[in-house]
């Protein structure tokens, strides 16, 4: 079994590569730094509700553009909400794939919709896996003994100094992070 070094290691290297690939973006760091003791599963608690949210908006936007007659309000206010979650959580690309998919709504363009909803469905079974993956990698974690590290340019500078994927996301976090 991997020491807590180790795990705490693979963790920041595994978050490191969701902002560089573009699958979270600082929304999720942001998500991250309202969890507290006071409530230990907050991230998990609303990515969970994120999860079911989206099935139930995948399902229902799959059925209205099966059906004769597509209600293109009913499509756009389905996205829009998934947008909005996508965005609240941080899923980046998700986000992004709603934009494209608004717009073909908005359009009344049901290839575009369709192959949006193939495109959504696609990046939301990535970021559900990866995300999946990070809570079980924090899992493992404490099981262990550990701490799960929250801010990776804390935990990079009491290591080795971080790769090259995990300084820039530190720069661009800092970098964004408004002046008080």
């Amino acid at each position: 079994m991997a020491s807590e070094s180790q795990l705490q290691k693979q963790f920041v290297d595994y978050k490191a590569s969701l902002f560089q690939e573009g699958v979270l973006d600082e929304q999720f760091d942001q998500l991250q730094g309202l969890q507290d003791e006071s409530n230990p599963n907050f991230v998990v608690e609303v990515v969970s509700l994120f999860f079911q949210d989206s099935e139930r908006l995948l399902n229902d936007l799959t059925k209205t553009l099966n059906q004769q007659g597509v209600d293109f309000k009913k499509v756009g206010a389905n996205v829009h909400q998934l947008k909005g979650s996508s965005s609240s959580i941080g899923a980046q690309r998700v986000q992004r794939v709603c934009i494209a998919f608004r717009n073909y709504g908005e359009e009344h363009n049901i290839e575009g919709c369709l192959k949006s909803l193939q495109l959504v469905k696609h990046e939301y079974a990535i970021v559900k896996n990866k995300l999946e993956t990070l809570f079980k990698l924090e899992q493992q974690i404490l099981a262990a003994g550990g701490i799960v590290p929250r801010n990776l340019c804390a935990f990079n500078e009491s290591t080795s100094g971080g790769s090259a994927t995990e300084q820039k996301h530190c720069h661009r976090s800092t970098a964004r992070r408004p002046q008080l």
